[in-house]
């Protein structure tokens, strides 16, 4: 704003030296430039009455602008903020190329506990939070970030919501997570969207608002600390099986892809090739997810297999639930 000022003055300065003082073009800007800069060249030509008061008139006005002009030059270069705006030109650029990446709404504990295990997945992530003390933290970590509110549609246009597979609402305020849920599921029906609640009342209006997945942290938390006091064994169990945490056992999703070698065959057949995986669940598109399906269930082309065994077996299935081609490229 200030540039574009001293540009409309040095305009209004010529032109007026030109009607005024019927100066050319060349000396017009000459004495609009010494004056408004107050180098004090002599006049081009010596001033009537009317061009000194114009010269009065430029100078209250153009001297000012200037100051004003190098003043925001020389804050910006010394505080780095010309480092900042490029930086965040830069990041977001960058967010404009994401695809199928994941939207964290709210940088607090739930968000950063998300965050950070999506990070170490290598799942490409974009967080939203208006807290701008958190700006440096964010730096320092590998995900593209926006700080700004993000109930509105222009932020959650800058995170590309339209381009992600997923959004996690998670800000402390149970009214603003229903209004995100509600923003995200009218501009998309395809994004899942996970959020968290406060409250009961926020678990069964995000519901409503379209959300996939609602949770309550507290709620799962109390539950989890029960189940570890009536069944410590289970919950041990759960705790070497949690999806890429597991030290040798893992419980991971595999899809099967309509070319891979192993598709047309059986429950049976699978884990009788892989010794140590054990299918615990299918989910095929539109029917309901099968929990231990039976050994002569076939899979196909498009299947997810939920499966649990030692890391390499569970690599080795996932190679060969890749395209064929894929595999020979191996």
């Amino acid at each position: 704003m200030a540039a574009v000022a001293l540009v409309l003055v040095s305009a209004f300065g010529t032109v007026g030296y030109m009607l005024i003082e019927r100066m050319s073009l060349l000396d017009a800007l000459f004495m609009t430039v010494t004056t408004i800069s107050t180098v004090g060249y002599r006049e081009v030509t010596e001033l009537h009455t009317a061009g000194r008061l114009f010269t009065i008139a430029l100078i209250v006005c153009g001297v000012g602008t200037t100051l004003y002009l190098l003043t925001i030059v020389a804050e910006t270069l010394l505080e780095g903020h010309l480092r900042d705006f490029w930086g965040k030109a830069r990041m977001q650029r960058n967010i404009d190329q994401l695809s199928g990446h994941v939207v964290v709404c709210g940088f607090g504990r739930f968000g950063r506990a998300v965050a950070e295990e999506l990070t170490r997945q290598e799942v490409e992530l974009v967080v939203i939070d208006s807290n701008p003390a958190l700006e440096a933290e964010l730096r320092d970590s590998s995900a593209s970030f926006v700080i700004a509110r993000s109930s509105t549609d222009e932020v959650l246009e800058r995170a590309g919501i339209d381009r992600a597979r997923a959004i996690v609402i998670a800000t402390p305020s149970d009214p603003d997570n229903v209004f995100i849920a509600l923003s995200v599921r009218e501009r998309s029906t395809t994004v899942r969207i996970h959020a968290r609640a406060e409250t009961e009342a926020g678990l069964r209006r995000l519901r409503l608002a379209g959300a996939d997945q609602v949770i309550s942290a507290y709620q799962m938390g109390g539950m989890r600390v029960a189940a570890s006091i009536l069944r410590p064994s289970v919950v041990d169990f759960l705790e070497i099986s949690t999806p890429g945490r597991g030290e040798t056992i893992d419980l991971e999703e595999v899809r099967l892809d309509p070319r891979a070698m192993i598709a047309g065959s059986t429950i049976e057949g699978l884990e009788r090739a892989h010794a140590r995986v054990r299918v615990v669940a299918v989910k095929r598109a539109n029917e309901a997810i099968q929990l231990i399906p039976e050994p002569g269930t076939t899979v196909g082309g498009g299947d997810l297999l939920v499966v649990i065994g030692d890391r390499q077996s569970l690599e080795r299935l996932a190679q060969q639930c890749a395209p064929e081609s894929a595999n020979e490229g191996r």
